[in-house]
């Protein structure tokens, strides 16, 4: 697996488990970091993508909300609100890494850790997201 995925897996595992139980999350992070023997550009970008969805939770729960209405974010799977989070992080913030490439790795966390429809629905909101904002706008 390539170090990206495995550090944007291990971010998911981490924020499911901080969100879900309510754990340290510099504990988290550093313990999943080290079962996985991550390198080290893995564990920073792990780092990264964790503690910047943390620390932007509020604002991107909002966005979530803006683009799927029908799904208060305290009722979405665990899962799926926390893919939505990174991949929104990523789009906003992680400025090295393509719109198409943070886009289409949410969607294969979703297929792999998410119910059937998950990767369909993730899909949607950040399309909708996307449509909204272009990606210029989103680099600026």
């Amino acid at each position: 697996m390539k170090t990206r995925r495995q550090a944007r897996a291990l971010a998911l595992q981490a924020l499911f488990e901080i969100d879900s139980v309510g754990h340290d999350a510099r504990a988290v992070i550093q313990r999943r970091c080290e079962d996985e023997n991550l390198s080290a550009e893995g564990v920073e970008f792990t780092q990264t993508l964790t503690q910047g969805v943390i620390a932007n939770r509020e604002l991107l729960d909002t966005i979530i909300t803006q683009y799927a209405p029908e799904w208060p974010v305290s009722q979405l799977a665990l899962v799926d609100r926390n893919i939505l989070r990174m991949a929104l992080y990523e789009l906003e913030h992680a400025l090295d890494v393509p719109i198409k490439v943070a886009v289409n790795e949410a969607v294969e966390l979703a297929k792999i850790y998410g119910s059937d429809s998950a990767p369909r629905f993730v899909n949607g909101v950040l399309g909708a997201f996307l449509q909204e904002h272009p990606p210029g706008e989103l680099r600026k």
